[in-house]
């Protein structure tokens, strides 16, 4: 399966890549088998999204797809079939912390 990825600019300037990748992906559409696929593409962004011992989302990445907040999902849940059939992207976002 092709796959579309939006990631932030400040991955794809490490990654040297454009604002939306296309990953092939292989069996069930999810969390997990995305964000391999694409550090296995780009294996400078290994760490920066996940972090490398645990594979937790890093508190400040958010994942989106279908207008909907995926971020608190299980890794293994299967992602919309409109990701997996790559009618839409699969968003990865900076999230922004801040105040007085």
């Amino acid at each position: 399966m092709m796959i579309r990825v939006v990631i932030p600019h400040h991955l794809r300037r490490l990654a040297n890549a454009n604002k939306e990748v296309e990953l092939q992906v292989e069996g069930s559409i999810t969390q997990r088998s995305v964000l391999d696929a694409l550090e296995a593409k780009y294996p400078m962004l290994r760490g920066t999204i996940r972090d490398h011992s645990t594979q937790q989302r890093r508190a400040f990445i958010r994942f989106f797809a279908c207008e909907q907040d995926l971020s608190h999902q299980p890794d293994d849940a299967p992602l919309p079939d409109a990701v997996a059939t790559g009618a839409e992207p699969f968003l990865i976002i900076g999230a922004m912390a801040g105040g007085r």
